[in-house]
């Protein structure tokens, strides 16, 4: 597939993306002032420091700009979600090498469950990476924050950081696009059925891979991108996905339009694809079950509840996959745009 082939030559992530285990950090900062402007449509970078624990032991500091960030996260929750900001003459032969923007994930209420809410979201990035190399890097921080103005008292969470979009598009091969939509035949076939896929394993329904959201430029929760050679060969990298079924968030809820309750509750909203593609990207996601199971299995910081009741949702996805009556019903029997997909010109 033409898909494969473009992503063929991408570079290795950087190195803060390589490394699995828990980075441990502190975030010296005036949280309290940046907090503050949570509700401010320009917000402004407040200086501080980031601190963090190399391999052997040792602190490496570094400069940092910090500023509130996201939409609905930044009204809704407790603690708003941070845009980090390094310099990166500085960072260079650090582990944050490379890195200049980055955005960081918070827990977005308080208690145990929202800590397991946010390492959910960050295994469903960490198993959208098994199944391709067009994906957002995480991750997973033990990061402490002191208020420099001393207005917050100290306190430490579990927070993951993702990779920047320019960093994917470059690492890629790609470029990024900003574009008002896309159309059905401008996209990828091979990248979009495994990335609508992947959507229904983790049963999230938050996202568009056609349309933007409020006036924004396509498209929700999924970043475009783009062969450099022709902006009409597009790739959608989905990300944001605290609204899926996996998390289950106490704030989530389905889309009215559909006809469900629940966001634990599977719906394919995919669109439509050549039945080849679609064989072939299940396929793909079935040699990799036992990867995404051992992801979730080998995660400490997964309770042993949670860590039951994934796996369990995980087996319920791949009962369908394995079935193709359930394939029928719950894929091709829902899918979006047949009409379309019939008119579509052929790629290869």
């Amino acid at each position: 597939m033409l898909g494969a082939a473009v992503g063929a030559h991408a570079q290795e992530r950087d190195p803060l993306f390589q490394d699995p285990s828990v980075l441990r950090a502190v975030l010296t900062a005036p949280l309290s002032q940046a907090y503050a402007q949570r509700t401010q449509d320009v917000r402004i970078y407040f200086p501080g420091h980031w601190s963090y624990t190399k391999e052997d032991g040792t602190t490496q500091r570094l400069d940092i700009g910090i500023r509130t960030r996201g939409v609905f996260r930044r009204a809704t929750c407790k603690t708003p979600p941070l845009q980090l900001n390094f310099k990166k003459e500085q960072v260079r032969e650090t582990l944050f090498a490379g890195q200049n923007k980055l955005k960081m994930v918070v827990p977005c209420l308080q208690g145990p469950g929202a800590n397991q809410n946010l390492i959910l979201e960050y295994l469903a990035y960490q198993t959208f990476q098994i199944l391709t190399d067009k994906s957002f890097g995480t991750r997973l921080i033990r990061l402490g924050y002191l208020d420099s103005d001393e207005k917050l008292e100290p306190w430490t969470d579990l927070v993951f950081v993702i990779e920047d979009d320019d960093a994917v598009a470059k690492r890629l091969n790609l470029k990024k696009l900003r574009v008002a939509s896309n159309k059905f035949h401008q996209l990828d076939s091979a990248t979009t059925a495994l990335a609508e896929l992947f959507q229904f394993l983790i049963a999230n329904n938050d996202y568009s891979v056609l349309a933007a959201r409020d006036g924004d430029s396509c498209c929700h929760n999924t970043e475009v991108l783009a062969s450099k050679d022709n902006a009409d060969l597009r790739f959608p990298v989905p990300y944001d996905f605290d609204f899926s079924g996996l998390v289950n968030a106490p704030y989530a809820a389905p889309p009215e339009r559909l006809p469900i309750k629940s966001v634990r509750t599977r719906y394919y909203m995919g669109l439509c694809q050549p039945r080849e593609v679609l064989d072939h990207a299940i396929a793909e996601i079935q040699s990799k079950r036992d990867e995404i199971t051992a992801l979730f299995e080998n995660t400490a910081e997964l309770s042993a509840n949670r860590r039951k009741r994934s796996l369990k949702f995980i087996d319920e996805y791949f009962e369908i996959l394995n079935s193709p009556e359930k394939i029928e019903k719950n894929i091709v029997g829902l899918c979006r745009g047949r009409e379309r997909l019939e008119e579509a010109p052929t790629k290869d």
